[in-house]
């Protein structure tokens, strides 16, 4: 009667164990990499799954996007400045070729993601990386997703988070600012002198082709400038009428 309780027993432990070892669920963003006696027999999941203990071994890999954070990564630009970059990294898993072609994918993807952003940020000028980003953010994707297609790593999306750049530049960057801004007042300057010379002239033919409208500028003026209340009156004197007080002068 006691060794039927303890053969029992011990059948009731093996069929824990083997359910242990053999029963696995895997949810519905998890699959599992099937290996049969060391070699690759499948993906399967999500949901229930029978595995032979000993004989199989499962290899969970989570399908969602995965979100790594690239330290930040000294760049010297294409005109010499130095700068600290850091960026963000997005990227999805093919089960199969990410734990059969290479060891650790997540470190592998983290150090390749710092190689390519030196490299593809160091081709650029400061001003590009601070005024044309979304474009770096697709050349880095670009060359990263290519680098890392064989490792069955999908990059959908790399964003640059901040550019540090020490004091000095930041001062001589608010100067180059200062000066563009008085470069483009001074050009706005010249070209309203430059319209206003032209409608000078414009006004000065229309009015040369009837001399009486002169006359009636004149009154113009003077009714201006009785309406300021000014003590004094400047008159001007037309050249023609001087032509005609010339002979006069000679008669006398």
């Amino acid at each position: 009667m006691m060794l039927d309780y303890l053969t029992y027993a011990a059948i009731a432990l093996l069929v824990i164990i083997f359910l242990t070892q053999a029963v696995r669920v895997l949810r519905e963003y998890e699959r599992g990499v099937i290996f049969t006696l060391g070699r690759f027999t499948g993906v399967k999941g999500p949901g229930l799954i029978i595995l032979i203990p000993v004989v199989q071994q499962l290899v969970k890999v989570d399908l969602r996007v995965v979100v790594q954070v690239v330290p930040p990564q000294d760049v010297i630009s294409r005109d010499n400045v130095s700068v600290k970059v850091n960026a963000v990294l997005y990227f999805r898993i093919d089960p199969e070729r990410a734990i059969i072609k290479v060891s650790d994918y997540m470190a592998a993807t983290s150090q390749l993601a710092q190689t390519t952003l030196r490299s593809v940020l160091g081709k650029h000028e400061l001003d590009e990386m601070l005024a044309e980003r979304d474009r770096l953010n697709a050349d880095i994707q670009e060359t990263l997703d290519k680098q890392t297609d064989v490792w069955g790593i999908k990059v959908t999306a790399v964003e640059i988070k901040d550019i540090d750049i020490n004091e000095t530049m930041v001062r001589a960057i608010a100067k180059q600012a200062e000066a563009e801004r008085l470069r483009r007042a001074k050009v706005i300057n010249a070209m309203g002198e430059q319209q206003a010379a032209e409608k000078l002239v414009e006004a000065g033919r229309i009015l040369a082709q009837e001399p009486q409208a002169m006359q009636l500028r004149y009154f113009a003026a003077l009714h201006d400038i009785a309406g300021e209340r000014s003590s004094t009156v400047v008159f001007p004197l037309p050249m023609n009428l001087l032509d005609h007080l010339a002979p006069r002068r000679e008669a006398t």
